[in-house]
């Protein structure tokens, strides 16, 4: 089983990436998160962005697995599904989708608990997107909430509804406004009936069947290193592991099993949300990269943040996930400017530090910059790594060198077929 994961804060583009070496497997399995995230990738000229489906969906032979560790929304499910087979009527997919029996619902009334907990003076805000994940690994974690096995069971309507009305009730008392809680079971108990007619099942042992058989397995991580609950920039984090070892909890895949650790990061940084972030940009050159580089979220439509290269984030991210190969992505957004510059390494009290500690003193890291000579050149012109312009490649060379791990494909524009192998380096 191979692993790809983001090595920054997310939107790296690992699902263009994860599209880009789709036809070596014949499994793609989403290991963490929900429809937190969104995988984008072009199709067709289409830009799609998947939420809670595997990256492997368009690829016929292609098998896709939302595993134990997921949280599932059936209605975001559900509507996924359904705009994605409008979108290509001929794509036949739902035969090759499986949901783990022991992944965790996401209930109607998390997104509201999400939207209450951002607007009260009573809790941290960290921006979170609102659909309700938090919650609902809450509730996993403390045993209180429900997997997908459950609503199999012949009391499930009956015990479901009682939970969802305690919480709607609870929330009613704190003022949150929410639509009628007849109409949100309603809603909710029809896109169960839907979700009953997906292919549920023992997802660990699928993957060690299939392992056992030759097959190969890519584990889809989303969000990104940086919000790793555990090892992330805590508490502006996801709620879930994102880093590459959560892959074999989440999957129940062993770790002797894994192969190749892919790491995506971008030419540059940006996160969502709130949280320390040593390298942001806060001048106009931050609105001329945001724009140039599309840099929306591909799930709530926020502008990200922007900075350079954080080079000690990126060798920790490196250092955990045990990356075996780098790939990096929108080296085209960085083109035709007179100066490239990279976090070197950071200053905390008076004091070097070159590789980020996901501390309290990480919100207190001044960077220090390394300035390269910035690249212009035609990118719709290459397609092979020769016809790179050599300020790049001297950027790519001092990566490289820097974090110890080959950085073998590089993505130079926004389509599928924007990607370029490179040689060891």
């Amino acid at each position: 089983m191979d692993i790809l994961v983001g090595l920054q804060w997310g939107d790296e583009g690992k699902g263009k990436f994860i599209d880009h070496i789709c036809p070596n497997y014949d499994i793609i399995a989403r290991f963490n998160g929900g429809s937190n995230a969104g995988h984008t990738i072009f199709w067709n000229e289409k830009k799609v962005t998947l939420k809670q489906l595997p990256s492997g969906v368009f690829y016929s032979h292609v098998q896709n697995v939302i595993g134990t560790g997921t949280v599932v929304n059936p209605s975001q499910l559900r509507n996924e599904i359904e705009q994605l087979s409008l979108t290509y009527p001929k794509l036949i997919f739902k035969e090759r989708l499986f949901i783990s029996k022991k992944a965790h619902l996401v209930l109607p009334t998390d997104p509201y608990w999400d939207i209450y907990f951002e607007n009260s003076d009573d809790y941290r805000t960290i921006g979170t997107t609102k659909n309700g994940i938090g919650c609902a690994y809450s509730n996993k974690t403390r045993r209180q909430g429900f997997r997908i096995s459950d609503i199999f069971q012949t009391e499930f309507t009956n015990t479901i509804k009682k939970a969802i009305h305690f919480a709607y009730t609870e929330l009613t008392e704190k003022g949150v406004e929410m639509i009628d809680f007849d109409s949100m079971m309603m809603k909710f108990l029809a896109d169960i009936e839907f979700l009953k007619e997906l292919s549920i099942i023992d997802t660990e042992l699928f993957l060690n069947s299939s392992l056992n058989l030759g097959k190969r397995i890519l584990a889809e991580g989303a969000q990104a290193t940086m919000l790793d609950i555990d090892h992330g920039t805590y508490p502006f984090v996801t709620s879930s592991n994102t880093i590459a070892s959560a892959a074999c909890v989440s999957l129940g895949v062993s770790p002797s099993k894994v192969g190749e650790i892919f790491g995506v990061f971008k030419a540059y940084v940006t996160r969502v949300g709130d949280g320390p972030f040593p390298s942001e940009l806060k001048d106009e050159l931050e609105d001329e990269l945001r724009t140039k580089g599309h840099e929306f979220g591909s799930n709530t439509g926020r502008p990200r943040r922007i900075g350079w290269l954080d080079l000690p984030a990126l060798k920790y991210a490196v250092m955990l996930n045990g990356v075996t190969q780098l790939i990096m992505t929108k080296a085209d957004v960085l083109n035709e400017m007179e100066v490239v510059q990279l976090c070197e390494h950071y200053e905390i009290d008076n004091k070097s530090q070159e590789i980020a500690a996901m501390d309290d003193t990480f919100s207190l890291a001044l960077p220090k910059w390394k300035r390269f000579e910035g690249w212009k050149t035609n990118f719709s012109a290459i397609s092979k790594e020769e016809e790179l312009p050599k300020e790049l490649l001297a950027y790519i060379s001092f990566l490289t060198n820097q974090l110890q791990t080959p950085l073998n494909y590089l993505s130079i524009g926004p389509k599928r077929e924007d990607i370029i192998s490179l040689s060891e380096n």
